[in-house]
């Protein structure tokens, strides 16, 4: 099998374009900072709700806050996520035979009759938050005002038991300013705790990421498979070593892989200095008995190519960001090992 192989062999294989699933993990991170900034509005709106317990509808409808957002805050705060809204959406019949629900608001008992569930297919996706939903601003319809007050007031209804609803008690807050700041500020600690360091990641950085998993897999256990790692070689100038995106190493064996990864849409100068730094590289890496791979793809890296011919001529392994060109890479490392 041909690992090294030239531009030409390598744009063949490659994807050209983000695949789908890193677009939506990318979009699914994207989450976390539109819920910070909107944060303190969406407060406001709980905050103003003291009259009656479906008071936060009319402020909501009144706003110009999108009620797909506002739900996800409410998701977030009460830690009820997808599946526990497709559970409810596939229960839902039997939890409210009549269609509608009792429950308790200032001591008071309420009935809330709902305007369109049951709806088959509720989750996410129907309700459009998720990474891709949250991109678009949708306005107050029948069915957000139903889950609005599902998660605002489902832990005081005859049914909190069922479906997970007892986590739903945000609406118990509602009209108590400063109860409800000290409960959503705590709960955004733990959402930024969970999410941390992920506002920081970029496609680039998911690839990166999906690449160390897929080697982690694939290579056993018997290999170190390390993200940001370097590889400390003689000539190099710094003594801290010489940086990769990944490092592999196999148990009781010396020799040391260096994986650089590129995968860019629209062209930028990345590629053209890896290209620079590629002679250098690998000349340094085989006098210390190493060696040196990367993965490129994107359209806008076959824009360069030029660079990317150097580079092809200077790896000992080049391959695209396909699962199949992955596969290859898992060969080439097991054949440098065997």
């Amino acid at each position: 099998m041909k690992f090294n192989r030239d531009i030409a062999e390598l744009e063949k294989e490659a994807a050209l374009w983000w695949p789908e699933d890193l677009l939506k993990k990318n979009a699914s991170i994207s989450i976390v900072p539109k819920l910070i900034k909107t944060q303190r509005d969406f407060l406001h709106i709980l905050s103003l709700s003291k009259n009656n317990p479906e008071q936060v509808i009319a402020l909501l409808r009144a706003s110009e806050f999108s009620a797909n957002l506002f739900i996800k805050h409410l998701c977030v705060l009460a830690d009820y996520g997808g599946e526990p809204i497709q559970r409810l959406g596939r229960s839902f019949a039997d939890i409210f035979p009549e269609g509608e629900m009792e429950y308790v608001w200032n001591g008071e008992k309420q009935v809330y009759k709902f305007k369109e569930l049951p709806l088959r297919g509720l989750g996410n996706t129907k309700l459009k938050t998720d990474g891709n939903g949250l991109n678009s601003e949708e306005p107050l319809s029948p069915l957000y005002e139903d889950i609005i007050m599902l998660l605002l007031h489902g832990s005081t209804s005859t049914v909190s038991h069922e479906a997970a609803l007892d986590k739903c008690e945000l609406g118990v807050l509602l009209g108590k300013e400063d109860q409800l700041e000290d409960f959503v500020d705590q709960r955004y600690i733990v959402v930024s705790r969970i999410t941390g360091g992920a506002t920081a990641n970029t496609l680039g950085q998911l690839t990166q990421q999906n690449v160390v998993q897929v080697l982690t897999e694939k290579l056993g256990k018997e290999f170190d498979v390390v993200s940001n790692g370097t590889i400390k070689l003689n000539g190099y100038e710094k003594g801290s070593g010489m940086p990769f995106d990944v490092v592999i190493k196999k148990e009781g064996n010396d020799k040391k892989l260096g994986l650089e990864i590129s995968f860019q849409v629209t062209t930028n100068s990345t590629i053209e200095r890896k290209a620079g730094q590629a002679t250098d590289r690998q000349n340094l890496m085989h006098n210390n008995g190493h060696k040196i791979g990367y993965i490129i793809d994107g359209a806008g890296n076959f824009q360069r190519a030029s660079a990317v011919s150097n580079i092809c001529k200077h790896s000992d392994c080049t391959v695209a960001y396909t699962d199949e060109e992955l596969g290859i890479l898992v060969n080439w490392i097991e054949y440098e090992y065997d």
